[in-house]
């Protein structure tokens, strides 16, 4: 069953190549179709095209079906081309006109991009309330380690003294950061495409407004031709958000794989988070974080695909946007298992003690050296030049006090300002409002 179907066979061959990978892929937008379905039913009868007996056998057709939805039950076979023609046939079987009535001034253009509206702006709470709480995790560890020093590094050398509590909380902070692109990508997905119809708007006096009400929107995509332009906006905005944040769970996850190595020897994993060797029994190899890493690479490519899939298409609806739900929604999947493995592991990471005291990181003591000389009264070029010739003509030995009379930043590394800018993102933002942080 087609919801376009006028009497006339479609090829098998063309049917199959158009459905493509839809019947699986809608499982996604199933609750959201029923969720808006709801709203459209509600208004048609507030506005007279609806009677209020066949409202109310519409609503209980589709409580019936989120049931259904909600207990793993609902299957789009394969005599139906999508979630929306299986959710109409439904409806029509069980109540006759009223099912066929119910999609009065809609297309299945606004129709499809309300449910993926709806679907995405969930994601994003959903995806929000996780990633604030990884920051919280990635805090609270800073809080404990923030006195345990370890070796910072760049270019793959050792430098200066830093602690995890400067690690940890880096990320907290920039996981912050992250949460800005998602609250762009609620902003796009936030706003009610219903009653645009294929872009040209109804001629039926439907109330936008309502429908916008009901369904938890907190606008209203006003021109019709702007509605149907969401479709690929939304999910490229989306894109760049997964991207951003897969790319600092990448580089924590690459920090920790290195951090695990036996030439650092920074962290310990429970034995339990490793794998092992089929030849050398003594491995314990970290491939949880090396697989978060391979993913997080994976899915930096994804606005990529979405632009390529959409650049150069002008306005209005095409079909190449059917594209987006098989690039976008499996990479939507795997990002959230990033979070949740991720905010099962970090907590059980231990930090190892006395690392700094090894002999080879004496030199990242050297600009604790230039400092105090700079304390008693030497310029800072001349000290400079006078720590790196000790350093050179193996004189220098190491300002190791620094350890527990001077430090710093790396004891004190910014914590409660971190821990501020959470709090502000939990009171204050609407992609935050509804979500369930902590849980």
């Amino acid at each position: 069953m087609k919801i376009w179907e006028k009497g006339i066979a479609v090829d098998k061959k063309i049917e199959q190549f158009t459905v493509g990978h839809d019947r699986e892929l809608d499982l996604y937008l199933a609750p959201f179709d029923v969720q808006a379905s709801r709203a459209q039913a509600n208004m048609l009868a507030a506005v007279g095209l609806l009677s209020e007996a066949e409202n109310q056998q519409l609503q209980q057709g589709l409580d019936e079906l989120a049931a259904e939805i909600a207990a793993g039950n609902f299957v789009i076979g394969e005599d139906f081309e999508d979630v929306h023609s299986k959710i109409e046939f439904y409806l029509t079987e069980k109540f006759g006109d009223a099912g066929k009535k119910i999609h009065t001034a809609r297309s299945r253009n606004d129709q499809v991009l309300t449910a993926i509206q709806l679907f995405i702006k969930d994601y994003t709470e959903r995806v929000a309330a996780k990633i604030i709480t990884l920051a919280e995790v990635l805090l609270k560890k800073a809080e404990v380690h923030q006195a345990d020093i370890l070796p910072g590094y760049t270019h793959f050398q050792a430098a200066m003294p830093s602690s995890f509590g400067l690690w940890f909380s880096a990320y907290a902070e920039h996981l912050l950061l992250d949460l800005s692109l998602f609250e762009a990508a609620h902003t796009v997905a936030d706003q009610n495409p219903l009653g645009s119809g294929a872009g040209f708007g109804s001629s039926f006096p439907i109330d936008r407004e309502m429908t916008t009400r009901e369904m938890g929107f907190g606008n209203v995509a006003v021109s019709a031709v702007g509605a149907q332009m969401l479709r690929g906006k939304t999910e490229k905005t989306l894109a760049f958000a997964i991207a951003g944040a897969a790319g600092t769970l990448g580089k924590l996850a690459y920090d920790l794989v290195m951090y695990n190595s036996q030439d650092l020897g920074f962290v310990t994993l429970p034995k339990e988070f490793t794998t092992g060797s089929s030849i050398m029994p003594h491995k314990k190899n970290p491939d949880v974080f090396e697989l978060v890493r391979g993913h997080a690479n994976r899915l930096q490519a994804l606005p990529n695909d979405i632009i390529l899939a959409t650049s150069n298409l002008p306005s209005g609806y095409h079909r190449d946007f059917q594209l987006l739900k098989e690039l976008l929604f499996g990479p939507m999947m795997q990002f959230v298992d990033l979070l949740d493995i991720l905010l099962f592991a970090l907590p059980e990471i231990k930090i190892k003690s006395g690392i700094i005291d090894q002999a080879k990181y004496d030199p990242i003591f050297s600009v604790e050296n230039i400092n105090q000389l700079i304390i008693a009264g030497v310029p800072f070029r001349d000290a400079y030049q006078q720590v790196g010739r000790a350093v050179e003509d193996g004189s220098y030995v190491p300002h190791r006090e620094f350890q527990t009379t001077h430090l710093g930043s790396i004891h004190n590394p910014g914590l409660a300002e971190i821990a501020g800018k959470i709090q502000r993102w939990k009171s204050q933002s609407a992609l935050l409002a509804n979500a369930a942080v902590g849980e």
